[in-house]
């Protein structure tokens, strides 16, 4: 009864919010394959930019010199105390 009743509303839904006079179809296959290219110059331009010694790998990587706990660069601010008035 609860598969009914939620396939019954999800249709329902679909049919009121779907873009009437526009074919699914060719805006699936758009944007697969605007996606696929967008994909494509992503991982081509990594690669290209990649030196061959892997040194930006090298460079992007944390370091490692303190925990974050035992770090004493920054102190995190701590809030004010309330108010007696406010209980």
């Amino acid at each position: 009864m609860f598969f009914l009743r939620s396939a019954f509303w999800l249709i329902l839904g679909f049919m009121v919010m779907a873009p009437h006079g526009v074919d699914l179809g060719a805006v699936k296959d758009q944007a697969i394959s605007a996606g696929f290219k967008a994909g494509q110059e992503l991982i081509v331009g990594q690669i290209l930019s990649a030196s061959p010694t892997g040194a930006n790998v090298i460079d992007s990587t944390p370091s490692a010199d303190l925990p974050m706990q035992d770090s004493s660069k920054r102190p995190i601010p701590f809030p004010r105390p309330r108010p007696d008035w406010m209980g």
